[in-house]
C-alpha cells in the first residue's frame, strides 16, 4: 500500500483575490435585495455558487462578511487620494461617493437600523470599514497642516468623518433628494472648510 501523505501536507487551494472579490460583490448584491436581517450565509453561498463552509473559512459570520463586502466594494479608496490641497482631497472623496448616493442611501439606512440591535455588526463595521476610512480622511487634514494650509489641527477634525457621512446619507430625509455632486461641493465649501479653517 502506498504511503499516505501526512495530513499536514494536505492543503486546500487558497482563494484568489478575484474570487474573494466576486464573493464580496455577490454579498452586496444579496444585501441590497433582501436587507441585512434577511441575508444569510446560505443565500450568499447559493448565489455565489460556493459552499457555506467556503464563506466561513474566510469570514467568521454574517457581520464580518458584510463589513468586508462593504469595504471591498466601496466606491472610492480614500488612501489613494492626494490632490495637493485640502479642498481637492475632500472634493475627490465626496464627489466619487455622490455617484452611488442613490443606491447606497437605502443600503446604509438599513444597516444603520441593524446596528442598533446587532452589536456584532456594529463592531465589524467599525473595525473593518469605519476606522480605516476615518484614518484616511483624517490624513487629508494632516497633509494640509504639513503644507501650511492650516496652522494646526482644527478642533473640527474630530467630527470630520461624521460630517461627511451625515451629508451623504441624510439629504434624502431633509430635502427629499440624494446627495449629488453639486450638493456635496456646496457642503464642503459652505460648511466643512469653514469649520476646519476657523476652529
Amino acid at each position: 500500500m502506498p504511503d499516505e501523505a501526512p495530513a499536514s501536507r494536505v492543503r486546500r487551494p487558497r482563494m484568489t483575490p478575484e474570487r474573494e472579490l466576486e464573493l464580496l460583490t455577490t454579498t452586496i448584491d444579496v444585501l441590497r435585495e433582501v436587507g441585512y436581517e434577511a441575508l444569510t450565509m446560505d443565500a450568499v453561498a447559493t448565489r455565489a455558487r460556493c459552499s457555506k463552509a467556503t464563506l466561513y473559512r474566510q469570514w467568521p459570520g454574517k457581520p464580518q462578511l458584510v463589513a468586508a463586502a462593504l469595504y471591498a466594494t466601496r466606491p472610492v479608496d480614500a488612501s489613494t487620494i492626494d490632490t495637493g490641497t485640502l479642498r481637492g482631497d475632500l472634493l475627490a472623496f465626496v464627489t466619487t461617493l455622490a455617484a452611488q448616493a442613490e443606491q447606497d442611501t437605502a443600503l446604509i439606512a438599513g444597516l444603520g437600523h441593524a446596528t442598533l440591535t446587532e452589536p456584532a455588526l456594529r463592531l465589524a463595521l467599525r473595525e473593518s470599514l469605519i476606522e480605516p476610512e476615518h484614518e484616511h480622511v483624517l490624513s487629508f487634514v494632516r497633509r494640509a497642516v504639513e503644507r501650511g494650509e492650516l496652522a494646526g489641527t482644527p478642533a473640527a477634525t474630530a467630527f470630520l468623518p461624521q460630517l461627511l457621512f451625515a451629508a451623504l446619507f441624510t439629504r434624502r430625509l431633509f430635502e427629499d433628494a440624494y446627495a449629488d455632486a453639486d450638493y456635496l461641493v456646496g457642503f464642503i465649501d459652505g460648511a466643512v472648510l469653514p469649520a476646519l479653517r476657523n476652529s
